[in-house]
C-alpha cells in the first residue's frame, strides 16, 4: 500500500470533516457580519442625533411651539440625508463587504467539493464495521469501492453529505452559544 492510499484510508475522513467544518464556520462568521452590518462611530453618532431631534420634536406638541418642532424635524431630516450619504460612501468599497466574500466562499466550496469527489471517487473515505451501520450501510456505500462482507466502505458523496449536515448543525448550535456569550459581555 503506497502513502497516498494510506492517507486516503486512514486520515481522509477526519481531514475532510474538519475542512468542511472550517468552510461552514467561515460562512457562518461572514453571515453574522452581514447581518450585523458594518457600524462605526460616525453612523452610531448620527443615528443618536436623529433620534434625539425627533424625540425633542415629538415633545413639542402645542401650537405655540409648532415652529420649533418643525425646525427640529427639518434638522432630523438633514441628519438622515447626511447619514444616507455617509452609508453610501462607505458602501462603495465592495471588497470589504461580507457579501463579496460570501460569493467567493461559495465558489471555493464548489471547487473543493468537486476536487474531493474527483480524488476519492473510486476509493473509500472511511471503513466502518457493518453492524454499526446496519440499516444504512448500502446508502453510505455509494461510490465507495467494492463491498466486502463485514465492513462498509463509505463513499465520498455520502461522506460529504453527512459532514456538511453535521457541520451546519454544529455551527448553528455553536453560534447560538457564542451570540448569547457576546450579548452578555456587551450588556455588562
Amino acid at each position: 500500500m503506497d502513502q497516498n492510499q494510506a492517507f486516503k484510508n486512514g486520515f481522509a475522513a477526519p481531514v475532510i470533516f474538519f475542512l468542511i467544518l472550517s468552510l461552514e464556520l467561515l460562512t457562518a462568521i461572514l453571515n453574522y457580519l452581514k447581518k450585523r452590518g458594518t457600524r462605526n462611530a460616525r453612523q452610531i453618532q448620527l443615528k443618536q442625533e436623529i433620534k434625539q431631534l425627533l424625540k425633542e420634536a415629538g415633545s413639542l406638541s402645542s401650537p405655540a411651539t409648532f415652529a420649533q418642532a418643525a425646525k427640529l424635524r427639518r434638522a432630523a431630516a438633514a441628519k438622515e440625508k447626511e447619514l444616507a450619504q455617509y452609508q453610501e460612501s462607505c458602501g462603495k468599497d465592495k471588497k470589504q463587504s461580507p457579501e463579496f466574500y460570501l460569493g467567493k466562499i461559495k465558489i471555493v466550496k464548489g471547487v473543493i467539493y468537486v476536487g474531493l469527489i474527483w480524488w476519492f471517487w473510486s476509493t473509500s473515505v472511511a471503513v466502518i464495521p457493518a453492524h454499526l451501520l446496519q440499516p444504512l450501510g448500502k446508502l453510505l456505500f455509494w461510490g465507495g469501492g467494492n463491498a466486502a462482507g463485514n465492513i462498509i466502505r463509505v463513499g465520498i458523496i455520502p461522506w460529504l453529505v453527512v459532514t456538511n449536515r453535521v457541520s451546519e448543525f454544529a455551527i448553528r448550535k455553536l453560534s447560538v452559544v457564542a451570540i448569547a456569550h457576546l450579548n452578555r459581555y456587551q450588556t455588562s
